[in-house]
């Protein structure tokens, strides 16, 4: 007899998952975002900008895919373009002022859905799951932002 469905942890992990994951969605849909443009607009926060390029490694993305999301970011004024050397080949993207002003509130989306879907642990329990998952991540050598 085959093992039932919850008997893998695969399975619950993945329930959960789409469970935090549905709910971080939806919460940044109200605000007119999809998970892929707010991975892109945190990862630009930090600094001055990144080639898309970069930016492609780092979200597990192809560079066709990153063009296509920063040109509906920059269309919404929240993301520019412009070049990195003198000739215009290589070319980087940084936050507008209005694009640094939306990711503490979209910021402020993740952690409400972190309280609602993880809020009920005790303080042990979280660290010890937080520990766990990075431990997981750490052993298969993920690297690459979620966006899905």
């Amino acid at each position: 007899m085959p093992a039932a469905l919850t008997d893998h942890l695969g399975y619950l992990l993945r329930a959960l998952s789409n469970h935090v994951s549905q709910g971080f969605a939806a919460r940044l849909a109200a605000e007119g975002t999809t998970v892929a443009e707010w991975v892109l607009l945190r990862l630009l926060h930090d600094g001055p900008g990144l080639p898309p390029s970069q930016l492609a490694g780092q979200m597990g993305m192809t560079r066709g895919a990153i063009t296509k999301l920063a040109d509906r970011l920059i269309a919404r004024g929240l993301v520019l373009r412009s070049a990195e050397d003198r000739d215009g080949r290589a070319q980087r993207l940084a936050l507008t002022d209005a694009g640094r002003a939306l990711v503490p509130r979209l910021a402020a989306l993740a952690d409400l859905n972190e309280a609602a879907a993880f809020g009920h642990l005790p303080p042990p329990e979280r660290a010890a799951f937080e520990a766990t998952l990075l431990g997981l991540i750490r052993h298969h050598g993920l690297k690459t932002a979620p966006t899905d």
